[in-house]
């Protein structure tokens, strides 16, 4: 509330506001839209003349419903200076009360004489001229009047509805000093507006009470056995007709009223019977027209009957909005509220229609009649609006949200509207809430997400762009203030037209002439706007379709903001996914590769893969999925992967490999089930894994796997097989053996390696899907990029239901020509030997640089091997991106690196060894153990280089 004074509140807003500062926060939404519309109608505030209009209906059914509200009035505010009007539609006063009497000889006549216009168009902000525009009750106060005469008073006004049609009927207002001003008039004129509007809906009851009687007398004076079906009168509920089939009669009887014509209409029912329905118009004494529609239904051999107690289900109160409940003529409610309905009474009573009681059995071949539904045109009109309103509410419920997709969502809300509702609509959503964040101001950073109408040809601004919109436009004024705006004459809108009137124009000259902008709420949270616009529908929009579009899109907004959380929820956990993958590869030679991740379309999983490069040229490929979606899966996945790459790190074979990660999945799912008992949470429910090492030296490539698909190997010759390798139980079961199997792969196999979702869907056939992968991957000159792209074109889903994560690598062979032998005898008397061959064969491959390093680690590594270590002894060095020296016994026991202290006499030599490799570390084999140490062959500068000891990090021997 605001009082007008000459340093604060709407006063000082005014002045600002007229000398065309910025007013915004400083007066209220309402008043603010007001005083833009009257200057930009070209009003002033002292020349707002009102207009007199002698057209005047003073002794309609708004006055006489008002006449004793307005006297109760007068008499409850006897003594003080209230003013009461009542005004029309248009904004005509059509009568005016006084608590004080000798009011009247001091106010202007505008003031006291009814006729003056009050409409916002004429007399600027005004309680009357507000109350039709915002449609609502509303107060103005002083200053925030727009025309000079009114800054010292207040008003309070709001509209008069009839209670059928939801039409405004006229404008109930209080006018009073602004130093009266109290909170609880607006609690007695909302109580005086009710007063008169239940009155009104008593005069529609009169109306059809007068169309009821026409009917039967009509009925009473047409000649003995004259009905419409030329047969005996029936009453329905006496038909056989159960209240299913009464409910469908009455549904298309309204439709017949609301087309005020005769007409004879077939209706089907369920079972196959057809009942056809006549509609006859009916004239009452008073001259109320009205439409009476009877069912005339076919022969009958014998009557069905009807157990007692059996009818019509009690309505519920929106079937009594729609059609009341089947009443008798001496039952119509005093307020009813739609067209008056007939129905049966018990044998023996006369019927609703004054016809003979008909219990028993109808006469073969003769048709029965009875009274369906009697009522006014436009009843009936408001009648099927409401069920159409209902019908279209119910079906939004199933389509709307359909996906957890924001875009598609808003399209839904669209599709709906149009064009039972609208002709047009467009939704602007802010960049935030399409991320699936939470919008900081709704009223920025908007973007056009759907433009959806009957035809293309409408200029709207196009889908996918920005939209800047001004504070005077409906959309943004909704956003602020949180409720639907409604423009019925967009000609008239200014704020609107403002935003671009070139814009507008077309709009206009393309017949769209009526606006609703709803902003999308949910959980208190602006999302966007809708704005529905009307072009073909000569009727504009009215404050039923504005509470519809709410409707709406306030469950639009519901599913909205789901998926907008879905979204955030979703983006989150791929993040998570993709960090926790692979970015890119360690350097190796061994195998080209190539990898794709895909996200399922429902969520994302916990699909992964990797390439780890091992000791001696080899590397190994992983692939594994956790069963699930979600962050759970996602999260797991990634403490697996780093698991694996640690036990890959220990040189362990695959089958080792996968029966610690069996034990470590073991593990973490009973500590999930001890979490899941506190939190009720999920557990782990299981993962699969491929565990395959390929050794470029040999051609090799061994493989293990748990519950995980066999991998695809496309021979260099184009054929491709899918090895019998053993299948292993998934992750988690433990207390199983796993069992490895080796393949040789020649130079230019190539090995792919995917995760189930690639093959399995619920739409297709597994084997079906296997052969679309054998056709995409049968041809070996393909890079593994391009195999993957062939992959996912030609077997991937649609919509894949789980992630897919897809590894393909194509094999290389170390040239033998890198590859050095020696056989050592268990003599240290032929280590010398040793270190001149090794020398000689760096000599040919031009690694003078690492010849020094080489021989004394390799010195060390023999030495140690024939002390330590048991026959056969064999050397070998590799020549790849490194140079990889290797030391190999019988013996399964491994040396360890420790500090030796200044009084030992050994304990130096591996120490050496770490100082003068890049890395070194001891693999088991089937036969004993292999000690390796790798020399790098670049410097880090990428130029060849030797590897540099410092000695002084070796402790004094």
């Amino acid at each position: 509330m605001g009082l007008a004074g000459e340093d604060h509140g709407p006063a000082r807003a005014r002045e600002q506001f007229l000398r065309g500062g910025p007013v915004e926060g400083a007066v209220r939404s309402p008043i603010l839209d007001s005083w833009q519309r009257s200057r930009s109608l070209g009003l002033s505030p002292d020349g707002c003349e009102l207009p007199y209009s002698e057209d005047l209906d003073l002794d309609g059914r708004l006055v006489r419903a008002a006449v004793p509200v307005l006297d109760r009035l007068q008499s409850r505010f006897a003594g003080r200076n209230m003013n009461v009007s009542l005004a029309d539609g248009r904004g005509a006063v059509l009568q005016r009360r006084f608590g004080e009497p000798s009011l009247v000889r001091h106010l202007a006549a505008i003031q006291s004489v009814p006729g003056f216009v009050f409409a916002e168009r004429f007399g600027g902000t005004n309680g009357i001229g507000l109350a039709l525009a915002e449609r609502q009750l509303i107060n103005v106060f002083g200053a925030e009047h727009f025309a000079e005469r009114s800054q010292s008073n207040a008003c309070a006004a709001i509209p008069v509805r009839d209670l059928l049609s939801g039409r405004i009927e006229g404008v109930l207002c209080f006018g009073y000093p602004l130093t009266d001003t109290d909170a609880a008039l607006n609690t007695v004129i909302r109580k005086a507006a009710g007063a008169i509007e239940r009155r009104l809906l008593e005069q529609s009851s009169t109306r059809e009470r007068a169309l009821l009687e026409a009917y039967l007398e009509a009925r009473r004076r047409a000649p003995s056995g004259d009905t419409s079906g030329n047969g005996q009168p029936v009453e329905l509920a006496e038909s056989g007709l159960d209240w299913r089939d009464q409910m469908i009669l009455k549904e298309k009887a309204t439709e017949l009223i609301t087309s005020a014509q005769r007409a004879a209409v077939e209706v089907s029912l369920p079972g196959g019977r057809r009942v056809t329905l006549l509609s006859r118009p009916v004239t009452s004494a008073s001259g109320v027209e009205g439409i009476a529609i009877e069912a005339v239904l076919p022969s009958t051999h014998q009557r069905l009957a009807v157990p007692a107690g059996a009818g019509t289900p009690a309505a519920t109160p929106v079937e009594q909005a729609l059609t009341p409940a089947m009443l008798l003529p001496e039952q119509l409610p005093d307020a009813g509220s739609g067209p008056a309905v007939a129905t049966a009474r018990r044998p023996g009573t006369p019927s609703a229609a004054g016809l003979p009681d008909t219990a028993g059995h109808t006469a073969p071949d003769t048709a029965t009649s009875g009274l369906v539904l009697l009522g006014e045109p436009e009843v009936g009109k408001y009648a099927v609006a409401a069920r159409r309103r209902l019908e279209l509410l119910s079906e939004a419920s199933t389509r709307i949200g359909t996906t957890l997709d924001v875009s598609r969502t808003a399209r839904e809300l669209a599709e709906m509207a149009v064009p039972r509702l609208a002709d047009f609509v467009t939704i602007d959503l802010p960049e935030a809430v399409l991320r699936g964040e939470e919008p900081t101001d709704p009223r920025s950073g908007l973007h056009r997400t759907v433009v959806h109408g009957i035809r293309d040809d409408c200029p709207f601004y196009p889908a996918g762009e920005p939209v800047a919109l001004r504070p005077t436009t409906p959309q943004l004024r909704c956003l602020a203030a949180g409720e639907p705006v409604l423009e019925p004459d967009l000609r008239a809108a200014t704020g609107w037209i403002g935003q671009d009137p070139g814009h507008a124009q077309r709009l206009l000259d393309h017949h769209v002439h009526s606006l609703i902008a709803v902003p999308l709420l949910a959980r208190g949270i602006a999302l966007g706007v809708a704005s529905f616009y009307r072009s073909t529908d000569p009727a504009p929009f009215g404050d039923d379709d504005r509470s519809l579009a709410q409707e709406l899109a306030t469950r639009a907004a519901i599913c909205i903001d789901n998926a907008r959380r879905y979204t955030r929820e979703h983006t989150m956990v791929l993040a998570l996914q993709r960090s926790l993958l692979p970015h890119s590869f360690p350097e190796q030679n061994a195998v080209e590769v190539a990898h794709r991740y895909m996200p399922a379309a429902s969520g994302v999983g916990g699909d992964w893969f990797d390439v780890i490069p091992l000791s001696g040229t080899r590397t190994a490929l992983i692939v594994g999925d956790v069963v699930g979606h979600g962050m759970h899966a996602a999260a797991t996945m990634g403490r697996l992967r780093i698991a694996a790459r640690n036990f890959a790190e220990l040189d362990l074979g695959p089958d080792e490999v996968l029966t610690h990660l069996d034990n470590l999945v073991g593990r973490l799912d009973r500590d999930e089930d001890t979490a899941e008992a506190a939190t009720a949470g999920p557990g782990i429910i299981g993962a699969t894994c491929l565990y395959a090492i390929y050794d470029p030296t040999s051609q090799q490539c061994v493989m293990a796997r748990s519950g995980h698909p066999p991998p695809a190997i496309v021979h260099p010759d184009g054929t491709v097989t899918f090895p019998d390798l053993p299948a292993g139980p998934p992750l988690g079961l433990g207390g199983l053996p796993f069992e490895t199997a080796a393949f040789h792969l020649p130079e230019g196999s190539q090995l792919v390696l995917y995760t189930d979702g690639l093959l399995q869907d619920r739409h297709r056939d597994f084997d079906a899907a296997l052969d679309r992968l054998r056709q995409a991957v049968a041809h070996p000159d393909r890079s593994p990029e391009d195999t993957c792209e062939a992959v996912l074109r030609s077997v991937v889903p649609p919509h894949p239901t789980d992630d897919i994560a897809l590894l393909v690598a194509r094999t290389h062979a170390l040239d033998p020509q890198r590859i050095a032998t020696w056989d050592v005898p268990a003599d240290p008397a032929r280590v010398s030997g040793i270190r001149a061959a090794v020398t000689r064969r760096l000599a040919e491959w031009g690694l003078d640089e690492v010849v020094f390093a080489t021989e004394l680690l390799l010195s060390e590594l023999v030495t140690n091997a024939i002390r330590y270590g048991t026959e056969p002894i064999q050397v070998r060095l590799l020549h790849d991106r490194t140079l990889i020296c290797e030391v190999s016994d019988a013996s399964s026991t491994a040396p360890h690196l420790r500090r030796a202290a200044t009084t030992d006499e050994g304990g130096r030599g591996l120490f050496l060894v770490a100082q003068l490799t890049q890395s070194w570390g001891t693999r088991y084999t089937a036969d004993g153990k292999i000690i390796w140490a790798e020399c790098a062959l670049e410097a880090p500068g990428g130029k060849p280089g030797t590897a540099e000891v410092c000695f002084d990090d070796i402790p004094a021997i």
